[in-house]
């Protein structure tokens, strides 16, 4: 009776073996630094609320006039083309209003509002259209609101900013040490790991007008001056460098 022989067992893998430090060594030695950089620029679009509404003691009529303003809101919002980016309408609501004293479920007025929201590109006609939005029958003007588009140069700027800030900041430190940089071991956005954003968004100026006058002598276009937007950009850099004689 012939055996197999039995093969040799894997050895196991070995733990032991040595990794990268995460500190680099003493022939590379590694420099983390923070690049950073704040540009404050000119808003690219200028965003306004507007709040229509309508209130009568029977339903139909309060939504028939609640159609009517909105409608004419909108006409005048088109009328200034391109000036004009975007017009979303937001909530709607017909609310009745109940009686506060008595029996029952008894309606004393309905109160009918839509929303609609408008972004300008063209600061010269806000302050007419907003001016004329206010002046118009039971209609609130909110805003302006100032802001960037989300893919503006400025953002680009920032981010570029900040990577040479890094890089200087880390051969500043080489220098002090009498060596000079090696080589980029790692580049990365400040949260690019979690979900915190590293500064809140800078709100925008709200104002708010009341509703429409009397019909009459059109009112003056408000003067609206931009509000400065503020970019921010932070990264993190790690590099290694030619080893320093200390």
């Amino acid at each position: 009776m012939t055996s197999t022989p039995e093969e040799p067992p894997t050895p196991a893998p070995d733990d032991r073996r040595p990794t990268a430090a995460p500190y680099g060594t003493p022939d590379a030695p590694r420099i983390a630094v923070r690049g950073e950089a704040h540009l404050e620029v000119d808003p690219e679009i200028a965003r306004i609320g507007v709040t229509v509404s309508a209130r009568g003691k029977d339903r139909r009529a309060a939504l028939d006039d609640l159609t009517r303003r909105n409608a004419t809101v909108l006409d005048l919002v088109k009328t200034y083309g391109d000036a004009v980016e975007r017009v979303e309408t937001g909530a709607f609501s017909i609310t009745p209003e109940l009686t506060k004293h008595g029996r029952g479920e008894r309606v004393h007025a309905y109160h009918g509002r839509v929303h609609i929201t408008a972004e300008l590109t063209d600061f010269t006609a806000l302050g007419e259209l907003t001016t004329r939005l206010a002046d118009l029958e039971l209609t609130r003007v909110d805003g302006p609101w100032w802001t960037l588009r989300p893919a503006s140069p400025a953002h680009r700027r920032a981010r570029q900013q900040a990577v040479r800030e890094a890089v200087l900041r880390a051969r500043e430190y080489a220098e002090a040490l009498g060596t000079t940089l090696d080589a980029l071991i790692e580049l990365a956005d400040i949260g690019a790991e979690n979900t915190q954003p590293p500064y809140p968004p800078t709100p925008g100026r709200m104002r708010s007008m009341a509703y429409g006058a009397d019909a009459g002598e059109a009112a003056a276009p408000l003067d609206l001056e931009p509000q400065r937007q503020h970019v921010y950009a932070q990264v993190n850099a790690r590099f290694t460098m030619a080893p320093p004689r200390l």
